[in-house]
């Protein structure tokens, strides 16, 4: 294992200190929350709050995602692993203004686990909260199960479309039902060409031979649906996009938006050479892009790989989406989304 690290016990809390020291004017602590930042401007009088979190090793996910027309505040544990119901707590108490706070976060069961005692805790102390779960990942559950698939890269789509509601001026039960609107029309699907290697196990989390790759891997190094031959960028993006169109209801005139993400490890290059193959299926489809974004926005430590995601587009989905949103740490978007 080649890492740039001290200690690996200490890797997610020195991260996080290198994170405040790069970013001061945009995060700040909680006092006696080692792994909870906030945005600086949180709470907003009136705003509802929102509160992500989940393991590290995935940035920009989740630490990216805090920022103005995005998420509030967020709540970091090890690697791969859930953050603790206390300091999920701390962040909620940080940015509940008395408008509520709505939990985003992608379904894994350490995470559902910890967020819904967080929960219990909230409403003890007189905050009003509602929880949003993210589902993106058609790998990992046929569609008759949908809420049990995992969220993976989706989550980007649900941190734009309920941020901008959120800033809106949207009660809570507003901001959850965009969230959930945004999941209920977002398809994601990756492949994995290499493992990565969690810092204090040392080791790949999983093996994959020299010409093979993992249809459908998870970003944990959960097992994929095939594991084949090594394929050509556009036999990739067609085996992915088959999946995903046979997911999900799409014709004719319809928009997307479409997210070609990066594991960690992914030439931006490659990432484009996808684009093109996913631009030419949609087509072939009559369905137009109307956003794309490329480049990493939930990756898996050095893993190389990559994933594709559509969110199905309506009125009020290409509003909230084009609404003006910033974190240092995200792909800055395309110029005609930024409104100055």
């Amino acid at each position: 294992m080649k890492k740039i690290l001290n200690d690996p016990v200490d890797y997610v809390d020195e991260m996080i200190e290198g994170l405040v020291v790069a970013h001061p004017y945009h995060f700040r602590r909680i006092p006696d929350a080692q792994r909870a930042l906030v945005h600086v401007q949180a709470p907003v009088e009136g705003k509802v709050g929102i509160v992500t979190g989940g393991g590290s090793g995935h940035l920009p996910i989740f630490l990216g995602y805090v920022g103005p027309g995005l998420v509030d505040a967020v709540a970091i544990g090890n690697v791969f692993s859930s953050p603790s119901a206390e300091e999920i707590l701390s962040a909620t108490k940080a940015v509940d203004s008395g408008a509520g706070v709505l939990f985003l976060f992608g379904n894994y069961a350490g995470d559902v686990m910890n967020f819904d005692m967080a929960a219990e805790s909230a409403q003890e102390s007189g905050i009003c909260v509602a929880t949003s779960i993210v589902s993106d990942d058609v790998a990992s559950s046929p569609p008759t199960e949908k809420e049990e698939r995992r969220g993976v890269a989706g989550l980007f789509f649900a941190y734009k479309i309920a941020g901008a509601c959120a800033v809106s001026g949207a009660t809570l039960a507003e901001v959850k039902a965009a969230a959930d609107r945004a999941n209920a029309n977002t398809r994601s699907m990756g492949v994995a060409l290499s493992p990565c290697t969690i810092p204090e196990v040392g080791r790949p989390t999983f093996e994959l031979g020299e010409n093979e790759m993992e249809l459908g891997m998870g970003i944990h190094g959960e097992k994929g649906i095939e594991r084949t031959a090594l394929a050509t960028a556009n036999e990739i993006a067609e085996s992915v996009m088959s999946r995903i169109l046979a997911d999900i209801e799409l014709g004719g005139g319809d928009e997307v938006a479409v997210l070609v993400n990066g594991l960690g490890a992914t030439p931006l290059e490659e990432l484009y050479i996808m684009l093109r193959r996913v631009s030419s299926t949609l087509h072939e489809h009559e369905v137009s892009i109307n956003r794309a974004y490329v480049g990493e926005y939930a990756t898996s430590m050095e893993m190389v790989g990559a994933s594709i995601s559509l969110m199905r587009l309506d009125s009020e989905l290409k509003m909230w989406l084009d609404a003006p949103s910033y974190s240092p740490l995200l792909p800055q978007p395309p110029r005609e989304c930024i409104h100055v």
